[in-house]
Order: structure tokens, then sequence, then C-alpha cells
């Protein structure tokens, strides 16, 4: 989906033009990959524009850079406020998309990279709808199990969300589409279930809910939290289990979560039919929940919403 530009980007403290939010090329990120980031959303809502879980995806980004020994010259609390003054100052709202990232800059290409080495922290804004089409949401995607597979563990720390693991992602995403699939799904060095190429997976079976755990080498999504919460509350019982190939096939429902993708219902998985081909009822309940807390159908008992303003 092309990008949208907007007026302004917080680049290290400083609102910057758009088109002027430049770096190096030398800049050891784009040689190595070593890059935190996050991608965020805001809502608007009846009482003015919200931001989804904004404390938690600033939080994983700290941690993203802790396990990557990357020092953030700014304090969680500052960057969530650039988060905030991006979404302002851009006149964004409803679909808005923000992606804060910390990568190491301009300074040395050795890859023996020390935690006080230069690292440059930006924050951009910009309207993007849901990842997978917004039909999706109601109608469902066709997925293909990807003959790439999530990294082993004790290879790349997967439960950083950083920008070399994409690489992976990529090309899942790739063969999918070449494959005539919205979407991938990843098996773990083990042959089970792991993600998509940027979402988690939820299988729903005779009422239950399932997810694979992090062991099977998966981001700990915080839609994927969202989620598990929002069925807690509902009474549906979810577990963290690992799940077989063939378990995708004989499932009931199927929908990936992530913050571009949100609660997108899975219709088929190697072109076999999931459940009755369309969003299930336990998917349609949970989305009602997630959506509804932007809409006002759903009170926001988590405190997952924070004001712009």
């Amino acid at each position: 989906m092309p990008l949208k530009p907007t007026k302004n980007i917080w680049f290290n403290n400083e609102l910057v033009p758009w088109e002027s939010a430049q770096i190096h090329v030398l800049s050891y990120a784009l040689h190595y990959g070593s890059a935190v980031f996050e991608g965020i959303r805001a809502y608007s809502t009846n009482d003015g524009t919200k931001i989804f879980r904004l404390d938690e995806h600033i939080k994983r980004l700290f941690n993203s850079a802790k396990i990557y020994r990357m020092n953030i010259a700014f304090s969680q609390q500052e960057l969530n406020q650039a988060c905030k003054d991006i979404v302002v100052t851009n006149e964004l709202d409803s679909g808005a998309y923000i992606r804060p990232i910390a990568f190491r800059g301009y300074n040395d290409l050795g890859l023996h990279a020390s935690k006080d080495d230069d690292v440059e922290v930006v924050v951009a804004a910009w309207e993007w709808g849901t990842l997978l089409g917004a039909d999706a949401l109601e109608n469902g995607v066709d997925v293909g199990v990807s003959s790439w597979n999530r990294n082993a563990p004790n290879t790349i720390p997967v439960m950083a969300k950083a920008s070399g693991n994409y690489l992976s992602g990529t090309l899942v995403a790739i063969e999918a589409k070449e494959n005539g699939y919205d979407e991938g799904i990843c098996l773990d060095s083990d042959g089970f279930v792991s993600e998509g190429s940027g979402e988690n997976i939820f299988m729903v079976k005779n009422g239950k809910l399932m997810t694979p755990p992090l062991s099977s080498s998966i981001l700990d999504g915080i839609t994927r939290d969202s989620v598990m919460k929002i069925a807690e509350d509902l009474n549906i019982e979810c577990v963290e289990r690992r799940i077989t190939r063939e378990e995708l096939y004989l499932a009931d429902e199927l929908f990936f979560t992530g913050t571009a993708a949100e609660i997108t219902p899975i219709r088929s998985v190697d072109r076999i039919q999931i459940g009755e081909g369309k969003r299930g009822h336990i998917t349609e309940s949970i989305q009602k929940v997630f959506f509804g807390l932007f809409n006002g159908e759903s009170d926001d008992k988590w405190n997952w919403l924070s004001s712009v303003g």
C-alpha cells in the first residue's frame, strides 16, 4: 500500500518536513538491519482521537532496543508525547498509523556495534487502512503455508521487533502473492504453526480459542494480548499451545491479529476452506468488542486508549 506523505516527521526531537527526513547512505542500520520499531494505530472516537495501547508499544520498543544493546537517548514518556504530537501536527485521526523507529546511524560500520553508538530516533505517522483490505475484516482472506520457516531459537531474537527480522516476513509475503494468496503462514523450526509474515494467528475449535506460544518463534504481539484479554472478558477459553499444520485445515475459525491487520478472519488455508469459508461468530464477537473501543460500543475497561491532546 503506497505511503501517503504527511506534513512532518519527528526526528531526534525536532519536527522536520516529510521530504527532509533523511539519513546518510552509510548509516549502520541500512547495511545491517540494526533498527527496532513499532507500528501503532490511532482512531477517531466520540471523545477525540485516541492512540491504542501507546504505553505498551513504546515499552516494547525500549525492550527491543535493550536486546540489541541500543541506548535510546529519549525517555519512554518523551516518545509517548512524540507519537501524540506527530498525529496532531499532521492532522490525522481515524486510520492514522504511527511508526516510531530507533536505529544505529552514521558512525562506524564495524559489526562490533556498541550500545553507546549514535542511535537515531524517528516517529512518523500517515494514513493507512487495514493491511489486508477493508473487506477482509468481514469476508476473510486466503492464505498459504509458506516454504519459509521462522527462525529457530537462539538465532535471531524474535521477541525484539527488529527491522532485520522482517527480511523473513518479506520472503513469506512475496511468495504468498506469487502463489495467489493474500498472506502466508510460517511454521517454526520444529514444523509447528508460528505466525504470518507480520501477524499473529488464532484458531477456534469447539468454542475454544488457541494460539501458538512465544516458544514457537512468534512476536509477543500487543493486539494478540488484547484479543486474549477480550476473550477472557467474553468467557471464551483461550490457551497457548503448539498447533500443527493440519489442525489449521480442520479449524472452525482462524484469524490474524496485528496493529496493521487488526483482526482479520482467514477463510482458507492452502485452498482448503476453513469452517464455513467466512468470518465465524467467535471472531466476529471479538471484533465487535475490539472495534467497539473506538466507536463507543465498548467500555475501555483496560485503559488502552490514550488521548492525543
